[in-house]
């Protein structure tokens, strides 16, 4: 074969792999998985199940999100937390059909608490863009009974304490976010209660040595959408900050006691591509541990 040749062959390959490549992230961002997670603590004092939701951006899997409604209704929650970015925010893009009927169903079928990403802070502080889209979420908020942990927290039964951390700014830099400090923590949400079993829904997961040290025992984070692309033994390609091949785009980190479980998420936006990435339920086991 000419040079020519084998140059044509190795471009119609690559087509033939962009196209495979851009049909298997099409069926992927279609299909959702349930996955369990195991987490033991001498401060629980009787078994829970959690479940813990992430960046939806808008997706509905099924008319008014059904099938994943479908999902949750057959793990039996006793509590479901939404870790942000249950929306897209961005100019002409932005409305709260999706949430309000994902949170519409939701709270049939156990108490909700509903932590901020980086979208609903967006809508919040760039107002001169989204107007009163804002209030219109804090009404939907109020309206389906949802508790809202926008730098507060609120204690479950007598062992769980959940908080909600909303993360400035500066901390969703492209590229160099700044670094967090304890303290930014302890300034928006008091001290961790020891006593308790704290729960951290804190959006970003790049700080987990600011919330070990606040005292956190269980972060639930997301935002890095399980880094877009993962590769087998190199795991998440890039974070919607472009940083690339981070430990911490998925799954359950340990640190000296403190777990972090960090969600895949459930949708996309801007860069519309899951690859061996399914969306992701994240179904929180919290179990006595035995002394």
């Amino acid at each position: 074969m000419s040079v020519k040749g084998k140059l044509s062959a190795l471009m119609a390959l690559g087509a033939l792999g962009a196209i495979g490549g851009l049909w298997r992230s099409r069926y992927e961002r279609g299909h959702f998985v349930v996955e369990e997670i195991a987490v033991s603590s001498l401060k629980i004092r009787k078994p829970r199940t959690l479940v813990f939701l992430t960046d939806l951006h808008d997706k509905e899997f099924g008319e008014r999100n059904e099938r994943l409604l479908s999902a949750i209704r057959a793990v039996g929650p006793d509590q479901i937390l939404i870790g942000g970015d249950t929306m897209v925010v961005k100019p002409e893009l932005a409305d709260l059909r999706v949430t309000g009927r994902l949170l519409e169903g939701l709270v049939k079928i156990c108490p909700v608490y509903y932590g901020n990403g980086n979208h609903e802070q967006r809508m919040e502080k760039e107002r001169e863009l989204y107007g009163g889209l804002y209030g219109q979420f804090l009404l939907l908020l109020e309206q389906y009974g949802v508790t809202y942990l926008k730098d507060s927290s609120v204690n479950v039964g007598e062992d769980i304490r959940i908080g909600g951390l909303d993360i400035g700014k500066r901390y969703y830099k492209d590229f160099t976010p700044d670094k967090m400090e304890p303290d930014y923590i302890k300034q928006r949400l008091g001290e961790a209660d020891s006593g308790r079993f704290q729960i951290l829904l804190a959006h970003s997961p790049l700080f987990f040595d600011a919330y070990a040290a606040w005292g956190a025992d269980l972060v639930l984070s997301g935002h890095f959408h399980g880094g877009t692309i993962r590769i087998p033994g190199l795991g998440g390609v890039m974070t919607p900050q472009y940083q690339f091949f981070l430990p911490c785009c998925a799954g359950t980190l340990k640190k000296a006691g403190h777990t972090m479980i960090v969600g895949r998420g459930l949708g996309t936006h801007s860069i519309n591509i899951r690859l061996f990435n399914k969306p992701q339920v994240v179904v929180v086991k919290l179990l006595p541990q035995q002394e």
